[in-house]
C-alpha cells in the first residue's frame, strides 16, 4: 500500500552530513594507529616516548586495534586484556569501558602494556567526568554522570559540527522528557558494528538493546567515546523545543519541533543526495568515514 510519506529508507530524523570530512577523518585515524612505540631524537640515538592519538568519537573496538598496533601486539590482545585491567568503571557499565576510553594523546613509555594504557584512558575519563561541574551539570539535567556520557556519545556521533552539538543534545533531552523513542541511527550503527548514512526498515526491526527505534530511553552503554565538547553540550544545552534535525548538506543542519517542516527539510536532503548521486561518475563511489560520525534517523514518534 502506497503512503504519502517517503519510504523509511529516505526518512530522516538526523543527518550529520560529514561526508566532506571523510578524507580528513581517515587521515586522523591513520595517525592514531601508525605511531611507533619509540622514536629517535634528532639523530642522537636517544629514545623518546611515543604517543598514541585517540580521536573523539572512536568506538572501543577501534581503540583496542590502535593500542594493539602501537604496542606491536597480535590483533585482539588489548580486547582480551580488558577483563584483567582492573578498570575503575561505573557499576552501570558492567565492565564495558565504552565511553570511558577518553579521547586524548597518550604517552607510550617503554614497557607499556594494554592494561596500563587502558587504565590511563579510564583514569583520565574519571578525572574529567567526576569533576564537580560535570556532576552538577548532570544533576541539573536530572541524570547521573554515566547517563550524561551516554548522551554525549550519541551527540558525538550525530552532530554535524561542534556548533550543532548543543541543539542535538537538546533534541535527545526533549525526546527523553516526552517519552519518545530516540530513533537515532547512530545507535543502530553501533548494534550492527557499521558506519553508514543509510538505514532501512529492516534495520529498525533488529532485536538489540541499542535499537532506539524499538526501545524507549537510552541505550545500555555509550556508543562511542565522546570528547569534552560533546559533554559540555549535554550538560549545558541551549533552550529549545526541537524534536527533529537533518543535515541537508554540509554546513546546513536544520532543527525543528514541527514534523511538517521536518518533512520539507527531509525532501531537501533527498533532493541533494539525488543530485549528488546523478553527478557521480561510474568510477566514483560514496566514501565512508572510519569514525562513527554519520547517522541519519527515520520516522518520528506519535
Amino acid at each position: 500500500m502506497q503512503k504519502n510519506t517517503p519510504p523509511r529508507s529516505t526518512m530522516r530524523l538526523t543527518r550529520r552530513g560529514k561526508i566532506v570530512l571523510v578524507v580528513a577523518g581517515a587521515a586522523l585515524a591513520g595517525t592514531a594507529v601508525a605511531v611507533p612505540l619509540l622514536v629517535m631524537d634528532g639523530g642522537h640515538g636517544e629514545a623518546k616516548t611515543a604517543t598514541l592519538v585517540i580521536p573523539e568519537g572512536w568506538r572501543a573496538g577501534q581503540i583496542y586495534d590502535a593500542v594493539d598496533k602501537a604496542l606491536k601486539l597480535p590483533a585482539g590482545s588489548t580486547r582480551k586484556s580488558v577483563a584483567k585491567a582492573g578498570l575503575k568503571l561505573p557499576n552501570a557499565a558492567e565492565g564495558n569501558p565504552e565511553g570511558y576510553l577518553f579521547p586524548a594523546t597518550y604517552p607510550l613509555a617503554k614497557g607499556a602494556t594494554p592494561e596500563s594504557v587502558l587504565r590511563l584512558m579510564v583514569d583520565t575519563a574519571n578525572k574529567r567526568f567526576n569533576a564537580a561541574p560535570v556532576a552538577a551539570g548532570a544533576q541539573r539535567n536530572a541524570m547521573n554522570v554515566y547517563q550524561a556520557v551516554t548522551i554525549a556519545s550519541i551527540v558525538q556521533a550525530e552532530a554535524g559540527t561542534q556548533a550543532d552539538m548543543g541543539k542535538a543534545a537538546r533534541v535527545v533531552l526533549n525526546r527523553l522528557a516526552r517519552g519518545m523513542p530516540l530513533q537515532m541511527d547512530s545507535t543502530l550503527n553501533y548494534a550492527l558494528n557499521r558506519n553508514t548514512i543509510h538505514t532501512t526498515a529492516d534495520d529498525t526491526q533488529i532485536e538489540s538493546p541499542y535499537n532506539s527505534y524499538q526501545r524507549l530511553g537510552l541505550p545500555p552503554t555509550p556508543i562511542d567515546n565522546p570528547g569534552e565538547d560533546a559533554m559540555r553540550a549535554v550538560l549545558n544545552p541551549p533552550p529549545g523545543d526541537w524534536l527533529y534535525f537533518v543535515t541537508v548538506k554540509p554546513g546546513d543542519t536544520r532543527f525543528t519541533a514541527d514534523y511538517a517542516q521536518h518533512q520539507r527539510n527531509v525532501a531537501d536532503f533527498n533532493a541533494f543526495q539525488a543530485a549528488k548521486a546523478q553527478s557521480r561518475t561510474p568510477s566514483q563511489s560514496p566514501q565512508r568515514s572510519t569514525a562513527p560520525r554519520q547517522s541519519p534517523g527515520n520516522q518520528p514518534s506519535p
